[in-house]
C-alpha cells in the first residue's frame, strides 16, 4: 500500500490567525497529492506563549480549535495530525495529539506523556502529563501511532506501538535548536524506525528557536525527505508500506526479542 504524506514545517502565524493558517497548509497539502498532513507541536499557539496564556488559551478537545480543523480536512480531503492544549478543568491543560480523518471525524488522541525538563525549560509549569501511551489508530493508510516531540527521547514510546501493529509513527515538534539538538532529533528519529522497523515522521516547529528538518524515515532508518531550517516548508513523501515486510523478512528484530531478560 502506498500513499503520500505532508509535513508542515510552520511557524507561528505573523496575524496570529491559526485558523487560517491551518486552511492555508490543508490546501498546500491537497495540491501536492497528500493523503495525511501532519502539523508541527504548539500548533493551537498564535505566537510564543506564558504558562498563564496557555491555561486561558485551552479549549475541551471538541471546542472550536477542532471544529476548525475538522472543517479544513474536510473541505481538502485529508486526515490531520496535530496537537491543541486541551483543557484539564482547574489544572493545566494536556499537550494533546489528535488525528482527524476526512470525513471530519476524530480517530485517536494521546496526551504528551514526557514532559521536557531540561535546560532551564519546564514544560510541567504549563502542562498536565498524560498517563497512557497510544495504541496504533487504524486508517486507510496502515496502522498510525502518535508521540509528541521530547517522547521521540524514549524509546519505549514507539516499541509499545510497534509491538501493537503499528505502520508509521508520527512525532509532532516544537524541537528546541541549541548544540547536538538537530544531530540528536536526526539520529533519534531514524533510530525508531531502525530499531521497529517502521515508518517515522517528525514535523517540526521552524523559525527562531526550533531546528525544523522535518523529515521521514523508512523501516531502514533513511531520510526518504527532509526541509532545511527555515519556516514555510511543505515536506512531501511518498509512502510505501510493503517496505516494513521487506526489511522484517530479511532481520525480523521483533520476532527475535527476548523480553524475559528485559
Amino acid at each position: 500500500m502506498s500513499f503520500t504524506i505532508a509535513l508542515a514545517q510552520c511557524g507561528y502565524p505573523e496575524d496570529g490567525d491559526v485558523a487560517a493558517q491551518v486552511e492555508l497548509w490543508c490546501a498546500r497539502a491537497e495540491d501536492e497529492g497528500a493523503s495525511l498532513l501532519v502539523f508541527p507541536e504548539d500548533l493551537m499557539s498564535p505566537r510564543e506563549l506564558t504558562p498563564t496564556e496557555i491555561r486561558q488559551l485551552a479549549q475541551p478537545l471538541y471546542g472550536q480549535f477542532l471544529a476548525n480543523v475538522l472543517r479544513s480536512a474536510w473541505r481538502h480531503q485529508l486526515w490531520v495530525a496535530f496537537t491543541m492544549y486541551e483543557a484539564n478543568g482547574d489544572d493545566a491543560p494536556y499537550n494533546t495529539a489528535v488525528l482527524v480523518d476526512d470525513t471530519a471525524m476524530v480517530r485517536g488522541t494521546y496526551r504528551k506523556c514526557h514532559l521536557y525538563e531540561a535546560h532551564g525549560v519546564s514544560e510541567l509549569e504549563r502542562n498536565a502529563a498524560g498517563d497512557k501511551l497510544c495504541d496504533p489508530i487504524e486508517t486507510p493508510f496502515g496502522l498510525i501511532s502518535l508521540g509528541i516531540c521530547y517522547d521521540l527521547r524514549f524509546p519505549e514510546v514507539a516499541r509499545h506501538s510497534a509491538l501493537r501493529g503499528c505502520d508509521l509513527m508520527l512525532y509532532p515538534s516544537a524541537w528546541h535548536d541549541g548544540p547536538n539538538k538537530l544531530a540528536h532529533w536526526r539520529t533519534l528519529l531514524s533510530a525508531r524506525a531502525i530499531e521497529n522497523e517502521i515508518f517515522v515522521a517528525g514535523a517540526c516547529r521552524a523559525g527562531r528557536r526550533y531546528v525544523g528538518h522535518s523529515l521521514v524515515c523508512n523501516p531502514l532508518g533513511q531520510v526518504l525527505a527532509e526541509s532545511g531550517s527555515k519556516a514555510d516548508n511543505l515536506v512531501v513523501c511518498d509512502i510505501d508500506l510493503a517496505k516494513i515486510d521487506e526489511v522484517r523478512s530479511k532481520m525480523p528484530l521483533l520476532d527475535q526479542r527476548r523480553p524475559n531478560l528485559y
